[in-house]
């Protein structure tokens, strides 16, 4: 059998050009399967003027110049041909008909190679043709596969017509040629190369990874050729590389890294994307707190606090270790106080916590409010001392004056010799301390002013009962210390006389019980001791802080019972021992 495919296309072109010139016309090339036969097709033309009585030719193997001494394929003079044509080599074609036509046959591999075709008019009219023919001798079967396959296109490879796909890439196609009659047959495998787009086969599925370890994304794909894989984050390129599989390493990641990561797989034949969630685990951030921080009384305060943290925190708002808003995995917490009272001022904490850690930002409210005196505010005497308290609660800091209407006299705290003043909070403590009122004690009205307004108490006296030798005055006093005298003298009497009467064995040495005595001790207590504690007392009661004056004190004892006191100026509870009188 022979490969005639070319052979309609060649007569065509030798219908066509016919003229009046030298040229050849044959196939390039042809295929043939060793041991079978083959045809070359081949046609010539002359110039018209030349009219030969008989046309000859002759075909060489390889070389066109006869003095090249090249094999000859076929001669029609001589019918002389190299010794490897030797019967193998006819021509079909009638000469005299500008016909050329070579039949080969019995191939071997040594025939295959370049064919020329030479004319022969007679005399000088000869011509070598350069048009020639290649015979390929084949053991198998040539399957054509065009340059380019690609995945989805319809193909002809080798009269075979089919849409490949991108699972046919690398596949072997196979051909069979078989002669009816003979035993011949020939077989021939070519490998397909499918081009195709990209198709990401590999990624991650969504990763959580805890703030500060090591996160991998990794992206494959399938392509032919090979594909450019990109790693992708807001538009930044991160990494890329031509290559069927790319990783991405996060090293110690941050919230910040947080985020959806694409990875983009691309070549001459289309592209592929897809993307992957980082979630990155975070305790939360310190809070932060906007809103009111002053605020007068009455008003409406709103205070946001907000923080950050994956996954979202419980937020809760604290004062002095009571809740007072909370809630569960949102980023942002709202305290609304409808209308702010003095209570409400202090120190706040917002507290935002997960899994993952604590925070929490202090901050404080302040209360702005018109001065409120409290109740405990209160004046207290002892002997010719008088002192007032006034307690004032109010923001921002007032200030506090006594008034004194019967003297027509104000004192504020710029007068330091009389009114001492200290703040703690949103407390301010006043002391009023007048010295030598010998007589009543006066009214004292306590006044406290600040921008929202004033507020005036008359202040109470406290233990009256201290003051009343004060208010009996030096002649009454002298007078009931006479009655005092003649009754403790009329009681030590009658004593002593029952005690002789009742117990004769009473001696004179023992000491009789004592009522009244200006050398009383307390037994067992050294008399200095007894000095420095009848001191101490007496300057209590006087609110003295220095050394006290030199007095000239007479004491009565009586032993009425320890009953509480409470001193003016540290008003603190005491025991009173004893009662004095003091005479000028």
């Amino acid at each position: 059998m022979i490969f005639l495919t070319a052979l309609p296309l060649f007569w065509i072109m030798i219908s066509a050009s016919r003229g009046g010139h030298w040229g050849a016309w044959m196939p390039s090339s042809i295929s043939a399967f060793e041991g079978t036969c083959v045809s070359i097709p081949c046609r010539f033309d002359f110039p018209d003027e030349l009219r030969p009585a008989v046309v000859h030719g002759v075909w060489y193997f390889n070389s066109p110049y006869p003095k090249n001494y090249p094999p000859v394929v076929f001669k029609s003079r001589t019918q002389v041909v190299h010794e490897s044509f030797q019967g193998r080599s006819r021509l079909l074609g009638d000469l005299g008909l500008r016909n050329c036509t070579l039949l080969l046959s019995n191939l071997s591999p040594e025939l295959g190679g370049k064919y020329y075709f030479r004319g022969d008019l007679g005399g000088y009219n000869q011509y070598t043709f350069s048009e020639h023919s290649v015979l390929d001798i084949i053991n198998t079967p040539n399957i054509m596969v065009p340059p380019e396959v690609v995945a989805g296109t319809e193909v002809e490879v080798s009269l075979l017509h089919f849409v490949p796909t991108r699972e046919a890439n690398g596949y072997r196609l196979g051909c069979q040629a078989s002669f009816p009659n003979t035993t011949l047959q020939f077989e021939g495998y070519a490998s397909l190369d499918v081009k195709y787009p990209p198709v990401i086969v590999e990624m991650n599925s969504s990763v959580e990874a805890i703030e500060g370890s090591h996160v991998s994304l990794l992206c494959g794909a399938d392509s032919n050729p090979p594909p450019l894989l990109t790693w992708m984050r807001d538009g930044t390129v991160l990494r890329e590389a031509v290559t069927e599989s790319l990783s991405l390493e996060l090293d110690e990641v941050t919230p910040a890294e947080d985020g959806v990561y694409a990875c983009l797989a691309e070549n001459a034949y289309g592209q592929d994307n897809r993307t992957v969630g980082l979630s990155v685990m975070y305790a939360p951030w310190k809070p932060t707190v906007n809103g009111t921080v002053v605020a007068v009384e009455g008003e409406t305060v709103s205070i946001l606090c907000s923080t950050q943290s994956n996954p979202d925190p419980i937020l809760t708002i604290f004062k002095e270790k009571q809740i007072l808003a909370t809630v569960i995995y949102e980023s942002e917490l709202q305290l609304e106080l409808p209308a702010v009272m003095p209570e409400d001022d202090g120190e706040y904490w917002c507290v935002a916590e997960n899994q993952y850690g604590q925070r929490a930002t202090a901050f404080n409210l302040s209360v702005e409010f018109a001065p409120v005196i409290l109740l405990e505010s209160h004046c207290a005497a002892a002997r010719d001392t008088v002192q007032c308290l006034c307690v004032v609660k109010a923001n921002p800091e007032p200030s506090v004056a006594f008034e004194l209407p019967s003297r027509n006299v104000t004192m504020n705290e710029t007068e330091r010799e009389f009114v001492y003043s200290e703040r703690s909070g949103l407390l301010l403590t006043s002391i009023l301390t007048l010295r030598g009122q010998a007589q009543a004690p006066p009214r004292v009205i306590c006044s406290s002013h600040n921008l929202y307004g004033t507020k005036s108490l008359e202040l109470p006296f406290q233990g009256t009962h201290r003051l009343m030798w004060a208010k009996i005055g030096p002649v009454g006093a002298v007078v009931a210390f006479a009655i005092l005298i003649a009754i403790v003298c009329y009681i030590t009497q009658t004593r002593r006389k029952k005690n002789v009467t009742e117990s004769p064995s009473f001696s004179a040495g023992d000491d009789p019980p004592v009522l009244f005595s200006s050398d009383f001790r307390i037994s067992g207590v050294p008399e200095k001791y007894e000095s420095e504690r009848r001191l101490g007392s007496e300057r209590r009661l006087l609110g003295l802080r220095g050394e006290p004056p030199e007095l000239d004190l007479s004491y009565s004892h009586s032993d009425l019972g320890k009953r509480p006191t409470k001193d003016s100026y540290t008003l603190t509870e005491e025991l009173a021992e004893y009662a004095e009188i003091r005479v000028k």
